[in-house]
């Protein structure tokens, strides 16, 4: 019974599952690579390419290609190819399918049963939409985990015996996550997070591609700005994204910016690029050292291990200035697929615990067993827990009595210990109203606010009242924030013994709409 773990990642993507020894086991893609470029090529109204392949046709089709698009998930944002608008659900869509299939060759094991990883500070819409692509691409979504938990669950099954306080520092392609965990006996309890999800490799690339137009700009005045041509733009990326690898392991790197029938050669240093993006490194170690503060406020004051995570924490930099700051010595962590192989692991285990809690001990024996796991194994799976915190605050929009100025009220908060249920009362503000509006509203910036323009609208409904109730007439709101960071949100009156239910969908696509496109997508072909 085969399951698998994927990280849908912002410029690459990965899938694993367990193999015959009981170990996390990347699957390659049919170019012979672990990771695959989250990018994809709009050929035709009906072929669609994902990878390597796509990528490189940004250069020459760039508005065929879209990439970045984990950034829009959870987003009220399409793209339009030959015709028909593209929501974020749908493009990530693509990308699944392609890493399905690629698995499905390289193991002969049809992909069905999946856990997805998200960056630990997307909120409620964001997993919701990426549960949704997964959805589209036909997959059965065991549950979506947030990627420090994917990572720190390889960590500790390699290092089983270990008690210990990790801080992991998940610097991606698009997104930046620190979070603090704590392993005990093989389980895991996250004590905060915080993160940046517009905030990753992509901006190191940004920052370099900047630089180098500024140098063509400075040799050849006359000529114009090489940003302004879009196939220039996409071909300054890769050769931006190129330097920044190569810097990684040496300390300078030449380079040749084309554009307009014009040359400018540029040598640049690893200590110049360091210089460049030094802002970017910055805000990573700002975030960081508030998530220490507040590890500090609940109780954990000192870190064993920090661990390096996501392709762009392979920067010489990082390491440098973590350890400089902290004091801690970095590990890197198998940065390009820790997180992966803990979604494998993760949905491997879940799903030997559903089986187990169903009556179905016999067929989890038999997974066990087909995986190489011993019974000590098997009891050790079965008594691990995973613990998270909420990513965001999460709240209702209410009206102040006097100055009727509106404000968000939160009821969840960011770090809350999950799953989290509060129910609070509230009440009418006008005589005999014939409904309640309920906009629930989600954390948009860094710290949690009362100010509408710094919280988001994820889900908004009317409930219905009793008819000429009076000013003041109790409602009672209940949000349910559960374990995978999924809300549900439930309003209700209590005097006519009633229970009203207010169905808010969070993540932009309907049922109805999720079938359409299901069928719609299937026609076109993905390689």
């Amino acid at each position: 019974m085969a399951v698998h773990g994927i990280d849908l990642g912002t410029t690459y993507s990965c899938i694993a599952s367990i193999g015959q020894v009981g170990r996390p086991e990347v699957h390659r893609n049919r170019e012979g690579s672990d990771t695959t470029p989250s990018v994809v090529f709009f050929e035709t109204a009906d072929n669609v390419v994902v990878g390597q392949t796509a990528k490189d046709n940004a250069v020459i089709h760039p508005g065929e290609v879209v990439s970045l698009i984990k950034r829009d998930m959870g987003h009220d944002t399409t793209r339009t190819l030959y015709g028909r608008e593209y929501n974020p659900e749908e493009i990530s869509a693509f990308i699944l399918r392609k890493l399905a299939e690629d698995a499905y060759v390289a193991s002969g094991t049809a992909v069905s049963d999946v856990v997805i990883t998200v960056p630990a500070y997307f909120g409620a819409a964001e997993r919701e939409a990426t549960r949704t692509a997964g959805r589209l691409a036909q997959l059965n979504v065991i549950d979506v985990i947030s990627e420090p938990i994917a990572a720190a669950i390889t960590y500790g099954v390699l290092n089983p015996a270990e008690d210990c306080h990790i801080l992991v520092y998940d610097l991606g392609g698009g997104t930046f996550d620190t979070t603090a965990i704590t392993l005990r006996g093989g389980s895991i309890e996250v004590v905060c997070t915080d993160g940046d999800h517009e905030l990753g490799g992509t901006d190191w690339d940004s920052a370099l591609v900047e630089h180098l137009a500024d140098r063509f700009r400075s040799e050849h005045p006359d000529v114009g700005a090489p940003l302004d041509n879009r196939q220039t733009e996409q071909d300054l990326r890769k050769i931006a994204e190129n330097a920044k690898m190569a810097l990684s392991s040496t300390v300078k790197h030449t380079v040749r910016v084309m554009h307009e029938g014009r040359v400018t050669t540029v040598e640049l240093t690893r200590e110049e690029f360091e210089s460049i993006t030094r802002t970017l490194l910055d805000r990573t170690i700002s975030i960081t050292r508030a998530t220490l503060e507040t590890a500090r406020q609940k109780g954990v004051a000192r870190f064993d291990h920090l661990v390096l995570v996501g392709g762009s924490s392979k920067m010489p930099v990082v390491a440098e200035s973590l350890e400089k700051e902290f004091g801690l010595a970095p590990r890197l962590h198998d940065p390009d697929l820790a997180v992966a192989k803990g979604a494998a692991l993760y949905a491997f285990e879940e799903t030997y615990r559903q089986l187990l809690s169903s009556g179905r001990k016999a067929k989890a024996e038999e997974m066990a067993l087909e995986a190489g796991l011993s019974r000590a194994d098997q009891e050790e799976i079965a008594n691990r827990t995973i613990k998270t915190v909420a990513s965001r605050s999460f709240g209702i929009v209410t009206r102040n009595k006097q100055t009727r100025r509106e404000l968000v009220t939160h009821l969840v908060h960011a770090n809350d210990p999950l799953p989290a249920a509060v129910t609070e009362g509230f009440s009418t503000l006008d005589d005999y109203q014939d409904t309640v509006a309920v906009r629930v509203m989600e954390q948009a910036g860094s710290e949690e606010s009362e100010d509408l323009e710094n919280n988001n609208l994820i889900g908004e409904g009317d409930l219905r009242i009793p008819p000429r109730k009076r000013a003041g007439f109790p409602v009672e709101v209940t949000f349910a924030l559960d374990s995978s960071g999924l809300l549900h949100v439930t309003a209700r009156e209590n005097e006519t013994g009633q229970r009203l239910d207010l169905d808010i969908q969070i993540g932009g696509m309907s049922e109805e709409e999720v079938a359409s496109s299901r069928t719609s997508l299937a026609r076109i072909q993905v390689s």
